[in-house]
């Protein structure tokens, strides 16, 4: 997911909540913007931080870009699969301490929004972009209880272990809208070293974590339809303030849930070295067990309008070799910067169903 930020950076704050957006006043942002190579003030994540919940559900203004993002795979009554992405970013271009009020004016800038949504059904994407700054209302997020909203696009919990999902795009070419009850199991699984998740060999990297076991009901509605749903989500929880490494140019992400009950994250970061291999294996019973290069390999098998939309993952220490492969279709999201979010069906040693996110292809 860090890659997808990266990408937009320069792109948010001059935006005010739209559906269909406007780039009128992004160039000169670059000037307003801390530059990549610098902290900024910002803190740094790092295997010393640790996760504190449930704070870390809520906003970390002194950190520098972060992200709450749910997948679900989803079915019909009459059995046929369909997938569902929701994903809310906050990009601050100036550290603010969490109890520090904004600075008097409405229009300050110290961080913007966006959202993402897209629903994918019998070979078809939809997809929908939502921005606005913060401060204003418009957008934000809280952490206990936890509310986290743009315009009328919204997550948030009705109790502890229960959750809401609403969102609605009316857009012509994109009118759709799910509204969806997530009921939370498991206890949250942390990635990398204590929640500190390497994106390099030489260290940049963020607070990573996830909820893996989410059972989910509601309805989505496209068009005139609206279908029952029911089925299974995985939801992240990163932030970060460090950019990726020179040279790295996009990401590869999986997150796969099993018929066994065991879940697998992997991701693979692009660029002139040696891709950068990492992943955590979800026991059904069990704790979960970070992965590195040599635990977990990821190979392209097959491409499809230039994404590699088949791929054989590999974790010989479980004996897991896995064919996994999106359905037939172009399930591209065509915002400012447009990436691949798909649902895939896994086969192989184990069989299952998961979502596969590419970058900068």
């Amino acid at each position: 997911m860090i890659a997808r930020i990266l990408m937009i950076v320069l792109m948010l704050a001059m935006a005010g909540c739209s559906d269909s957006g406007d780039d009128t006043g992004f160039a000169g942002l670059a000037e307003s913007v801390t530059s990549p190579s610098g902290n900024g003030g910002f803190l740094q994540p790092g295997p010393d931080i640790g996760i504190s919940l449930p704070e870390d559900f809520g906003p970390h203004p002194r950190y520098r870009v972060e992200w709450w993002y749910l997948t679900a795979n989803l079915v019909t009554p009459s059995g046929a699969p369909l997938g569902v992405q929701w994903t809310q970013f906050r990009q601050g271009f100036r550290p603010r301490d969490p109890a520090a009020a904004p600075e008097p004016g409405a229009w300050s800038l110290d961080a913007a929004w966006m959202a993402h949504a897209a629903v994918s059904w019998q070979g078809r994407h939809w997809f929908a972009e939502r921005l606005a700054r913060a401060d204003t209302g418009a957008a934000g997020a809280r952490a206990d209880p936890l509310d986290v909203w743009l315009d009328d696009w919204q997550l948030k919990a009705l109790s502890g272990k229960t959750w809401q999902l609403n969102v609605r795009s009316h857009k012509p070419a994109a009118a759709f809208r799910y509204d969806l009850t997530l009921t939370l199991r498991g206890e949250p699984v942390l990635h990398g070293q204590n929640g500190f998740s390497a994106k390099s060999a030489s260290g940049e990297g963020s607070m990573y974590f996830s909820l893996v076991d989410i059972d989910i009901r509601g309805t989505v509605t496209i068009g005139d339809d609206t279908i029952p749903v029911t089925g299974q989500g995985w939801f992240d929880r990163e932030w970060s303030s460090q950019f990726l490494k020179s040279g790295q140019q996009g990401w590869d992400w999986f997150a796969l849930h099993l018929d066994s009950g065991d879940k697998l994250m992997a991701f693979r970061l692009r660029g002139s070295e040696q891709p950068f291999v990492s992943g955590t294996w979800i026991p059904k019973e069990g704790n979960p067990q970070a992965l590195g290069n040599q635990d977990l390999s990821l190979a392209i098998v097959d491409s499809r309008d230039g994404y590699p939309v088949r791929w054989r993952i590999r974790v010989p220490s479980r004996n897991l070799d896995l064919q996994v492969a999106a359905p037939p279709g172009r399930y591209v999201n065509p915002g400012r910067f447009p990436y691949w979010e798909s649902p895939v069906q896994v086969e192989g040693s184990r069989t299952g169903v998961g979502y596969m996110e590419l970058t900068g292809y």
